[in-house]
């Protein structure tokens, strides 16, 4: 190997590939490829005739070009710019597919073998970059790069694709934002086992109303470019264009389906903070939402707090929070502090930004476990219907916390907004049972103690805990004592007063009072 530091090579030398990443210095475009072999580096002034080091193995045996292959034209190839990688006895050796951040999927020619040349782990989509976001109605992903040049070919909009069924849903997380400008989203996947599986996870990264699903019949054409080799771009159009809304697979009717649900043993959900809260409704549940109300100043997001310290402790799923409200230090302060004990956003605080950082990171544990988006500023339901489904589809977040609905709408004339949060508290409760989550949810009530804005809030949800404080109270701990009940109990029986809760201004917690009308032996069980 020949490797060295040298002056920039001579400019009358043709350039095969530019903009290429650098293996010395990290550079993601500043490398070059000339025709005879060699490659330079314009950012660490590295050059080497190294085929080791080559971004595309070029050596002065070989050429690069556009060429047309299995229907698929040279300009096609041109526009993806997509070469074909020659021998020196002219035979076509490999073809590389450039992704967005100039990483490689190459794919031989002598045998159907691919291996990848930079980080292509993060690329992305393939051909993402050749559209801009929203330039079409419509965006095609396929589960191959050649299906994505033929059907390309045929369409004209916009098509790009997944590395492969395993990492479609990373691919197109990576580049949600760009997917969701395009009023429809198409799903042309393999029909088989694992691209059945693909076109699932990535149907959930949207709303299904956006999402159609392009099926082939079967035989000997099993994907984009089997029509396009075949001369049958016709019928492949045909195809793409009778494509119909994505349905998942949610019809149940057999015998061993149903033994298998049945089957499942009744488990508690995840425990509330208080012991009667929780011996009443048996904890929190995937695909139920539970919903807080209370008057103004109550204590709506000091109860949210403690349910997510938990949610955090006890389990390992990742949580999302929604606070409109509230800024975003003060909510990471609430969690470091019931992990104290302490006020720490007071500015008499005790603890020190370090104690208060390491109680925090006991309570998350890892990077990627909590997702705070605490800023909105749309008055589109559609906008937090999205966020929601990023945050559980994409981020796995098996929680969700919403402080409050109210909120998402409120800049809204009255009639307008009563229509959103209808829609709104609709579309989440249809999205539980879709995407296997929980939704914490609070809403503020009317002196009737009705969810305002919109009644359905209340009639769609699954639990229903009411909050009450005397705050003219003159003694103390009245003061400090909320009043929980239960307004709705979907899952189990009972309902109204469950609790007290007392508020600690040295601990800045809720704890639950003596009651032994909440006693039960359920909470005892759970808790040990």
């Amino acid at each position: 190997m020949v490797s060295a530091v040298l002056p920039r090579p001579s400019t009358g030398q043709e350039i095969i590939e530019q903009h290429i990443p650098c293996e010395s210095c990290g550079s993601s475009d500043a490398k070059c490829v000339y025709a005879d072999g060699h490659s330079y580096c314009f950012s660490c002034k590295h050059y080497s005739k190294s085929k080791e080091l080559n971004i595309i193995a070029n050596t002065e045996s070989f050429t690069y070009e556009y060429l047309p292959w299995r229907g698929v034209s040279k300009e096609t190839f041109a526009f993806f710019d997509v070469k074909t990688k020659i021998d020196a006895e002219g035979a076509p050796v490999s073809i590389g597919f450039k992704y967005p951040n100039l990483s490689y999927k190459v794919r031989s020619l002598r045998e159907k073998a691919f291996h990848s040349i930079g980080d292509i782990s993060k690329a992305g989509l393939f051909g993402r970059n050749k559209f801009g976001p929203g330039s079409h109605k419509y965006v095609t992903i396929t589960e191959g790069e050649l299906d994505a040049l033929s059907l390309y070919q045929v369409l004209r909009s916009p098509v790009v694709s997944v590395r492969s069924s395993s990492s479609a849903k990373l691919d197109c997380t990576n580049d949600r934002s760009w997917l969701a400008s395009f009023e429809r989203v198409y799903l042309c996947f393999d029909g088989d086992g694992p691209g059945r599986e693909a076109a699932a996870e990535v149907a959930k990264l949207f709303d299904f109303n956006k999402v159609y699903h392009v099926k082939f019949p079967g035989g000997d054409r099993k994907d984009a470019n089997d029509y396009v080799r075949a001369g049958e771009s016709d019928a492949l159009r045909n195809i793409w264009s009778n494509a119909r809304r994505y349905q998942p697979d949610n019809i149940k009717s057999d015998l061993e389906t149903f033994r298998q649900i049945l089957s499942a043993k009744p488990v508690y959900g995840i425990e509330y903070p208080w012991p009667a809260l929780t011996a009443a409704t048996y904890g929190i549940r995937t695909k139920e939402s539970v919903l807080i109300t209370a008057l103004e100043g109550v204590g709506k997001t000091e109860v949210c707090h403690a349910i997510e310290h938990v949610l955090l402790k006890k389990t390992e799923s990742n949580v999302g929070a929604i606070y409109i409200e509230e800024p975003e230090k003060r909510h990471l302060e609430a969690l470091a502090g019931l992990e104290l004990r302490q006020p720490v956003h007071l500015p008499d605080r005790l603890a020190t930004d370090d104690q208060v950082f390491e109680a925090f990171r006991k309570v998350v544990g890892k990077d990627d476990r909590l997702y705070l988006y605490s800023h909105f500023g749309s008055d589109d339901p559609d906008v937090i219907l999205d966020t929601i489904r990023f945050l559980v589809a994409a981020r796995s977040c098996r929680y969700i916390i919403l402080d409050h609905i109210s909120m998402v709408v409120s800049g809204l004339k009255s009639r307008d907004a009563t229509q959103a949060l209808d829609y709104l508290s609709t579309r989440l409760q249809m999205m539980l049972m879709e995407l296997d989550f929980a939704l914490i949810l609070v809403s503020h009530v009317n002196d009737e103690l009705l969810t305002r804005g919109s009644r359905n809030i209340s009639k769609v949800g699954n639990t229903w805990i009411h909050l009450s404080r005397d705050l003219k109270a003159s003694d103390d701990r009245l003061v400090r004592t909320t009043n929980v009940s239960l307004f709705k109990n979907r899952f189990a029986w009972k309902t109204g007063p469950i609790c007290d809760l007392i508020f600690d201004p040295e601990t800045y917690t809720l704890s639950e009072a003596a009651n032994d009308n909440a006693s039960d032996s359920r909470a005892s069980t759970l808790a040990a």
